[in-house]
């Protein structure tokens, strides 16, 4: 990178001087390969290597996850080259000028030597031999066949978690930056423990050249004591020894620190944070291992021959930890949970105060006036409860849970008004008499109390309301009345029950699909892949739902789309297919006692709208075209028909041609929403018929 004009002549970046820094730091490792180094740059060197190993073990112990600390190979090849190429410096000072003393190497390595050794070479060369040992055999070992089978996992898994990764992003469970983030992550995991799995080599190597290198050390310093400086053979041994086994200690502490850091850092695996985090936390988990662990020592010190104390005393640690580690939990989980509550507390009210929740609709708004909400303010509590347990009702008869309703208060309103809102828009509003009870009437005659006749919201019925100190004449007269959250709810369930279709949203269909057995939900991807698309399989549901025919038997509607989706495309012809195979269900749901009341359509009419029918070349329908004065006159005589039943107080169902009901349906429901169309082929077997009469 070329220097600005604004830099000073002769000043470096930086960035380059560290650079240039590291690269000097390792050419001076490289010189003292060759170079001889004076006893007290030795020292500093010795030292250095001592306070870096532990810098190297500190960091392994602190940070939260392998990855974190993923330039420890580089780190480990540089340790161990710098221990090395000091090694090979004090061989050289040792063999020249060992005969002047024990610190003829340095003080480090006199010092080490005395401490360790108390004077006597033998138990320094044993206490060399057993941290040889212990590098060796257990910490390198052991670090390196983790670092093996880590490494061999991570690239065996790494196609696995890449498929994983893809599918997230096209679920769309997370975005681009995201993808690339994990995906780096993942290469950076495989070439760290790859890495890892070669540099444990490193240590295992230090080890047996420090152990080399301390045999030669003595070997060729007890010859070069006794034939160039005329030592005895036991003056020589005994110098020579201590220095070598002194540079040996010197040497294997720290390359003991680093293969413990390198032993914590592949051993760490999966577990997040920091060492003493993992540990103690885990450990500390489970108190009853605490309690158990403390009365052991207990019963080992009440032993006779053993000493009390110590095990007493860890007895009482044991048991004190068990007792406050999981009132510590509890209080850090009770900390945890509170926080995260203010946080999501907060949350909410940003998005409430953002200009984004402006934007948002509830699917279902009930909203109060003024004089309304005062009255139903002190049951707000008791509405929220009975409309919960409608949608329970309405999840149990429709196969689907329709969203929760927004209860609010809206003083734009009139003041004894209310509004229903689907999707925003006001689908319905009426105006309550506040204190009144609502006797249904029906074809029934007035009561003779005082009040006003009105209009049921629901269904539209004949009513009367009554001030509600009369409802005791009321129970008297046996006449069936409502308060006012009794009206409004049943409003409110007609109104949500009309607008089912709407209420069904793609990711409810997407849920309903989820909840199914593994061999339904593969049967649906196989048919929403090759004959219909998922938006098509909502559409099929839709229009059951629109004529109020449940979908709870969700499997059973899979498989007739499954029959009839390779042949044919028209929704329409879908949804009367899937009406035939659930016409038990359809007639069970419309049937009272077992007995299927119908009102048919008659003969007239069955030839009047077969012959409206338009047909292509293969014989199928594509066009319904009637006269609009036959359209007229039916609406006519229908009305008639359909209204001496209702006011009779049955419930029946319309009976037509299987190809005439959609067209009949579509007339009728204009009069009567609520009334069902069922074709001849519909009424399932077994099920008892009582026809009522027909449109004719």
């Amino acid at each position: 990178m070329a220097l600005s004009e604004t830099t000073p002549v002769g000043l470096v970046p930086r960035k380059h001087s560290r650079d240039i820094g590291f690269a000097l730091g390792i050419v001076a490792i490289l010189a003292i390969l060759f170079l001889p180094i004076p006893a007290f740059l030795i020292d500093i060197g010795l030292a250095f290597s001592i306070a870096f190993s532990v810098l190297i073990l500190m960091v392994a112990l602190w940070i939260q996850r392998p990855l974190d600390f993923s330039s420890f190979p580089t780190i480990l090849l540089v340790a161990t080259m710098m221990r090395l190429s000091l090694n090979i410096a004090t061989t050289r000072v040792i063999l020249s000028e060992g005969h002047e003393g024990t610190n003829a190497a340095g003080y480090v390595i006199g010092g080490f030597s005395k401490m360790v050794m108390g004077g006597d070479f033998v138990i320094g060369l044993i206490v060399f031999l057993i941290l040889v040992v212990v590098n060796f055999v257990v910490i390198t070992k052991g670090s390196t066949r983790i670092a093996e089978v880590g490494a061999r996992f991570t690239l065996d898994a790494i196609p696995g978690k890449q498929m994983s990764i893809d599918a997230d992003l096209s679920a769309g469970t997370i975005d681009d930056k995201e993808a690339q983030r994990r995906r780096r992550e993942l290469e950076e995991e495989s070439s760290f423990f790859g890495s890892m799995d070669g540099a444990s080599k490193f240590v295992r190597g230090d080890a047996i050249a420090g152990l080399i290198i301390t045999a030669i050390n003595i070997v060729g310093g007890i010859a070069i004591g006794a034939s160039r400086h005329d030592m005895s053979i036991g003056e020589a041994a005994d110098i020579f020894t201590k220095l070598s086994v002194g540079d040996g200690l010197v040497s294997q502490i720290p390359a003991l620190i680093v293969s413990l850091a390198a032993g914590l850092l592949v051993s760490k695996g999966g577990t997040r944070g920091s060492a003493d985090q993992a540990v103690f936390g885990q450990l500390g988990a489970y108190p009853r291992a605490l309690f158990v662990a403390a009365m052991l020592l207990t019963v080992l010190a009440l032993t006779p021959g053993l000493p009390v104390l110590p095990f007493m005393a860890l007895a009482i640690v044991m048991a004190s930890l068990g007792y406050a580690l999981p009132r510590r939990a509890a209080r850090e989980k009770a900390e945890f949970e509170a926080q995260e509550k203010v946080k999501q507390q907060s949350k909410v009210e940003e998005e409430q105060d953002s200009v984004k929740a402006s934007l948002r609709t509830a699917e279902i708004e009930l909203l109060i006036g003024k004089q309304l909400s005062t009255r139903l303010l002190s049951s707000h509590q008791e509405l929220a409860f009975r409309m919960n347990k409608m949608r329970k009702k309405f999840a149990s008869q429709y196969g689907f849970v329709v969203p929760e309703v927004r209860l609010a208060d809206d003083f734009s309103i009139q003041p004894k008004n209310y509004q229903i809102k689907i999707h925003g828009t006001v689908v319905s509003e009426h105006q309550l008499r506040v204190g009144e009870l609502m006797v249904l009437l029906g074809s029934k005659p007035k009561p003779d109390l005082p009040g006003d006749e009105v209009k049921e919201p629901a269904f539209g019925m004949r009513a009367f309301s009554v001030p509600e100190m009369f409802a005791e004449d009321l129970k008297r007269l046996q006449l069936p009345h409502a308060d006012n959250m009794s009206v409004l709810l049943t409003h409110l369930s007609e109104v949500i029950r009309n607008n089912l279709p709407q209420l069904l949203s793609y990711k409810d269909m997407k849920a309903l699909i989820e909840r199914l057995d593994p061999e339904y939900r593969k049967l649906t991807e196989e048919i929403c892949t090759s004959h219909i698309t998922y938006p098509g399989l909502q559409a099929v549901l839709k229009l059951l739902l629109a004529e109020r025919i449940s979908i709870r038997n969700l499997h059973l509607i899979i498989e007739a789309i499954a029959e009839i989706a390779p042949h044919i495309r028209r929704t329409e012809q879908i949804v009367e297919h899937v009406r035939i195979r659930m016409a038990q269900q359809i007639c069970g749901d419309l049937s009272e006692g077992g007995v299927l009341k119908v009102l048919r359509l008659g003969n007239r009419w069955d030839l009047a709208f077969h012959q409206s029918l338009k047909r292509d070349a293969k014989g199928e329908v594509r066009e319904f075209d009637i006269d609009p004065r036959q359209l007229e006159e039916f609406g006519k005589e229908a009305g008639k028909a359909i209204q001496a039943q209702l006011d009779a107080g049955e419930r029946f169902v319309l009976v037509t041609a299987p190809e005439a009901r959609p067209y009949v349906r579509m007339i009728v429901e204009r009069l009567y929403p609520t009334l069902p169309v069922l074709s001849h082929v519909e009424i399932a077997k077994g099920v008892e018929l009582r026809v009522l009469g027909a449109i004719s």
